[in-house]
């Protein structure tokens, strides 16, 4: 296996590492419940896009 022939500096290793910081997630409102969520994840009330995702699913509320 291939090994480097000179030990990486430091700011060499952490120039290539800048790209790697998390991003903060992308948050949206339901217009119907107005929970905040993910983006294209169903609410914790069972929404997506304004409609009942389980029309089955009891409501608990």
């Amino acid at each position: 296996m291939p090994n480097p022939k000179r030990k990486i500096s430091k700011s060499r290793r952490d120039k290539r590492r800048t790209h790697y910081k998390g991003e903060n997630p992308t948050i949206a409102v339901d217009s119907t419940s107005g929970e905040v969520h993910l983006r294209h994840r169903v609410t914790a009330d069972g929404y997506y896009r304004g409609k009942h995702a389980f029309p089955d699913m009891k409501k608990d509320v």
